[in-house]
């Protein structure tokens, strides 16, 4: 198919239109056609390895959530579907729902789907099949025949039970029984589903639309992709003005902050996990034009979609045979979670949300307009997540300093115990970047759980115990390129050694510094700290020093990452003073361009 021409009179940033996104879901979804069993029930995309679900679950992922891509493209063209792809869904439907036998074997070649009930992955894509059940209703389920439609029923159905994972997968069961109510069938017991799952996300909604993804503090893209994408569609779909009166703002405040974290290329930030998704992180954004309640204009909104889908592609997100891989550019296996197969990617459908929008609709009619990254430098606190997140206009590069967000279990992924993230670096999966740690029974610590201890408007800080009786107090201030980098540790012994680690950069990449200020020793180490998203190798600086005498010691240093070209030394972006009480640390930064001063106070 020939790709659209650029339209830069309309798309001045990105050159892309609605043709585009037509374009590449019908490209995405054509390239996957190779892999589908004969009758379309599983498409089983090459792969490096399969999920822990198995090769049987990884087809059905491979159905549902290309199956969602269709259903936005169909569903978005008013039914018009060119390219037959609602007919393959239909017919995989029908064989997918086949009830299984006690023969594995039988039921690959029946192409009957791993039930709900018994593979815990099949909860996940049932929210899939159901949503593109529900955007497609008119086109394709008002046409099967009743026993296609019971037996989707049926396989359905075991997804409005209680969820066996206590996080965003309660807004599975939400999904499905949101259709099936539409749909008229087990309308109270699917009610009861969707009161359920709203009741459980309110106790993890900490203000200014940031969700934790479970109870324990889990603030990354999931927040866009699914703990607002599911509530607020649904709310949307269903026509339920109250529902969409409490949760539509909710979206559009954390879109104040979470639009602040695209880089002027296009580039989600690469923190937290199931970062394969890509692109559905321009999901929140369609969101949020599609039901009104956003801060962007609807140009603003097309800029960041269509920068963020065109920056994953390219750079090499799809392969030779038009199929997204298992990275964030080509293929990076380091950063995969177990869950993911070879179909995981796909889950970057939601990103084509927008094309429900009708086409006279702003965000596709007006002109683009700027990101917050383009417009000037901007540092944004997200204050219930205890988020610091900073951007300069001269390059667009966004970073984010994490002082309040963990990963339930692994307190050394490095999607979340890095201190800083950006969105053109790392996080390294060797040595540690961005990463403050002592040298305790000749091991270096990791940071585990942090807790968020206080914020300002250009700062914030935690704590963290990186072994019993240790305390590290951390904070960091920011302005423009500049960074404040302060750990304040108490209880390790005195000679203790300790590390700070700065950005992970590529040799194409940005250029970091790193500059001690107090309590380092004055040399400046360069490590290599092994493969990034961003390239096979990468070097970070390093800092040494070591614990002294006292109640605390004191360590600081300033950082920088720019891609300004020839950057001046960070030495010459601030100073900074410090002062003891009984009881505390003060901190006075001047920052040198205009002369403006950050104070903070970091207790014992």
């Amino acid at each position: 198919m020939p790709t659209p021409p650029e339209n830069r009179v309309l798309s001045p940033y990105t050159g892309w239109t609605r043709a585009h996104w037509e374009h590449t879901a019908d490209e995405l979804l054509l390239a996957v056609r190779p892999y589908s069993t004969p009758r379309h029930a599983l498409i089983h995309l090459p792969g490096p390895r399969p999920s822990v679900s198995g090769p049987r679950s990884d087809g059905l992922e491979g159905y549902a959530r290309t199956f969602l891509l269709a259903a936005l493209r169909v569903a978005g063209a008013g039914g018009d579907d060119p390219h037959g792809h609602l007919a393959r869904y239909a017919e995989g439907l029908t064989a997918g729902t086949q009830h299984p036998t006690s023969n594995p074997e039988l039921d690959e070649q029946h192409e009957s789907w791993p039930r709900p009930a018994a593979v815990r992955q099949a909860v996940v894509e049932s929210a899939s099949v159901a949503l593109s059940l529900r955007l497609t209703r008119p086109w394709l389920w008002d046409t099967l025949d009743d026993a296609t439609r019971q037996r989707a029923v049926d396989w359905l159905l075991p997804a409005l039970g209680p969820s066996p994972v206590n996080n965003n997968w309660w807004l599975f069961g939400l999904t499905v029984a949101g259709f099936l109510k539409d749909a008229g069938i087990e309308t109270d017991r699917a009610q009861a589903t969707i009161d359920t799952a709203l009741a459980r996300i309110e106790d993890w909604h900490l203000g200014d639309g940031w969700y934790s993804d479970g109870p324990h503090r889990a603030f990354d893209h999931y927040n866009a992709w699914a703990l607002h994408f599911y509530p607020v569609l649904h709310a949307h779909l269903c026509g339920d003005k109250a529902l969409l009166d409490r949760y539509g703002p909710r979206l559009a405040a954390q879109l104040d902050s979470y639009t602040a974290t695209f880089d002027a290329n296009g580039a989600p930030l690469p923190y937290g996990r199931s970062l394969t998704y890509r692109f559905a992180a321009a999901a929140a954004p369609w969101l949020g034009a599609l039901t009104g309640h956003t801060p962007l204009t609807p140009g603003a909104t097309r800029r960041l979609a269509s920068g963020t889908l065109r920056h994953f592609l390219d750079r090499g997100a799809t392969d030779a045979r038009g199929l997204l891989t298992l990275g964030w550019y080509d293929p990076y296996l380091p950063m995969i979670q177990s869950y993911s197969g070879p179909a995981s990617p796909y889950w970057a459908s939601k990103g084509f949300l927008g094309l429900l929008l009708p086409a006279g609709h702003p965000a596709w009619t007006a002109p683009e307009e700027p990101l917050p990254a383009e417009r000037a430098d901007t540092v944004t606190l997200a204050a219930p997540p205890n988020l610091l997140i900073h951007s300069t206009a001269a390059d667009g590069l966004v970073r984010l300093h994490n002082h309040g967000s963990n990963h339930v279990g692994d307190d050394e992924d490095p999607g979340y115990a890095r201190f800083a993230y950006s969105t053109r670096t790392g996080p390294s999966h060797e040595t540690p970047d961005n990463h403050f740690s002592l040298d305790l029974d000749n091991a270096p610590t990791a940071r585990g759980p942090a807790t968020p201890a206080a914020h300002g408007p250009d700062w914030a800080s935690s704590t963290h115990t990186p072994a019993p009786g240790v305390r590290v107090l951390s904070a960091t201030a920011v302005h423009g390129r500049a960074e404040v980098r302060a750990h304040l540790v108490t209880g390790a012994p005195p000679g203790t050694p300790v590390r700070q680690t700065g950005w992970a950069v590529t040799p194409d990449g940005p250029t970091a510094q790193l500059h001690p200020v107090h309590g380092y020793d004055p040399e400046v180490a360069q490590l290599a700290v092994g493969p990034t998203s961003f390239g096979p190798s990468a070097r970070a600086a390093a800092l040494h020093g070591r614990t002294g005498e006292g109640p605390a010691t004191l360590f600081v240093a300033l950082a920088s990452l720019t891609a300004e070209p020839a950057p001046a030394p960070v030495a010459d972006l601030a100073a900074v003073r410090h002062t003891r009480t009984t009881d505390a640390v003060a901190l006075q930064i001047t920052w040198l361009d205009d002369g403006t001063v950050t104070t903070l106070e970091l207790p014992y």
